[in-house]
């Protein structure tokens, strides 16, 4: 088939013709079809459902220190979940922080104590300094991450995403000039949506950044440093903790990870990885917040995972049942919408998303149809701060939640959608 920007427009017309027919034929079936996060499939949940009880008496409760995990202690969390963090991270066991089930949650804290207490007591609160807190925002990004600065009135600063992460350019020229730029969001391997993994020398470049306000953070959030989907085939990402400590500048980055799609999304268990000084900071105002987090659940997860080693071994048996999903969609894809040129995607090799970005700039559209058809996606400009995708072209594509039969189907649904849009938009001009 041609190119839809090479036929004539009688030949456009015949193929919405056509695209509407099948469209239409989409609509009798009253689909009801979700990809609009990236959730683990019951398959996925399935395979910790032996960690639900693992423990079973209260002689495996007490550490070999002798504290009890049932009672009151270990403000930053047992000793084993700190060690099984350090084997994901590759840091230090005691730059680290064992929280609770939520990373999201230990991020939101992160950027509210900076504004309260300063990132350390030398720096004042971000809230008592003259002008508005900014924050840099890779794009097309993690509306979560947005959503935390909107919450906290951070004006937002968008940073264009290329094939070996942030725009660096951009990022050295915008934090060397403006003392009120505080952070940048960063999703350092298979970035949300993009599913790219930073370059070594852009995780050099950010670990020795020279930055106007020197309470300047890297917010990094390694959400997903063990979710290899291609055995062998693994993104490698640069440690930023060591280069930045090489660097000479250790303070300036702040580490987050969890074991939400490792075990449950609703119940695992989080961390935090920073300098020594940055921990201890942190510590210090969290004795006012909590006395510790769920240590039952972090000796759950230290029983049936034992250690990074198990972790890794485990996440092999997650990409066994994500990897023929994405395939899937990824061939559709190629073989529905390559050719036309329509349409561009990321061909991850771990994580959870596809970007997906329509050419002609018609999002909005397709979301539109797709849902008049019964296809939930993720919200157009939802991957871009405020909402606003300037060029109105990125979907996220969330294959994990679905059923194969229903995303294949869903994503059939979503081509040709794409395709009814591109051939309106061409028959407009």
């Amino acid at each position: 088939m041609k190119k839809y920007c090479d036929m004539t427009k009688n030949e456009l017309r015949r193929e919405l013709e056509s695209q509407l027919k099948i469209y239409d034929s989409y609509k009798a079936l009253s689909l009801c079809l979700d990809m609009s996060r990236g959730k683990p499939d019951i398959n996925q949940l399935n395979l910790t459902e032996n960690m639900l009880g693992i423990l079973s008496s209260s002689d495996q409760c007490v550490l070999s220190g002798g504290l009890d995990c049932r009672n009151y202690g270990l403000l930053d969390g047992i000793p084993e979940a700190k060690q099984l963090f350090a084997d994901i991270l590759e840091v230090p066991r005691d730059n680290i922080i064992v929280g609770g089930n939520s990373s999201l949650n230990i991020m939101y804290d992160t950027v509210v104590r900076c504004m309260l207490y300063g990132s350390l007591k030398s720096f004042a609160p971000w809230v008592k300094q003259e002008g508005r807190i900014k924050f840099l925002c890779p794009v097309p990004g993690y509306d979560r991450h947005f959503g935390i600065c909107a919450s906290l009135g951070i004006e937002m600063i968008n940073v264009p995403m290329t094939e070996l992460g942030p725009d660096m350019e951009t990022v050295e020229r915008l934090v060397s000039e403006d003392p009120m730029i505080k952070g940048i969001w960063c999703v350092p391997k298979y970035s949300n949506p993009m599913g790219i993994t930073y370059s070594e020398e852009t995780v050099r470049r950010l670990a020795r950044l020279k930055c106007a306000a020197p309470d300047f953070r890297i917010f990094w959030d390694n959400a997903y440093a063990v979710h290899d989907i291609y055995e062998n085939e693994g993104d490698v990402l640069a440690n930023i903790f060591d280069l930045a400590k090489e660097a000479g500048n250790p303070d300036i980055v702040y580490i987050f990870t969890s074991t939400s799609k490792i075990s449950f999304p609703g119940s695992g268990i989080s961390a935090i990885a920073a300098s020594t000084d940055n921990i201890n900071h942190i510590k210090s105002i969290m004795t006012y917040q909590t006395i510790g987090c769920d240590k039952l659940n972090m000796l759950r997860h230290i029983l049936y995972f034992k250690n990074g080693e198990g972790i890794r071994a485990h996440m092999k048996k997650h990409a066994a049942l994500l990897r023929p999903k994405f395939d899937m969609v990824l061939g559709i894809f190629e073989s529905e919408l390559d050719k036309l040129s329509i349409a561009k995607w990321t061909k991850p090799k771990g994580g959870y998303f596809i970007s997906f970005d329509i050419t002609c700039g018609s999002a909005k559209r397709v979301f539109e149809l797709a849902a008049l058809c019964g296809v939930t996606l993720t919200k157009v400009g939802d991957t871009f701060p405020y909402g606003k995708d300037p060029n109105d072209s990125n979907l996220r594509i969330a294959p994990s939640y679905p059923p194969i039969n229903e995303l294949e189907t869903a994503t059939r649904v979503l081509c040709c959608c794409v395709k009814i849009a591109a051939l309106e938009r061409l028959l407009d001009k």
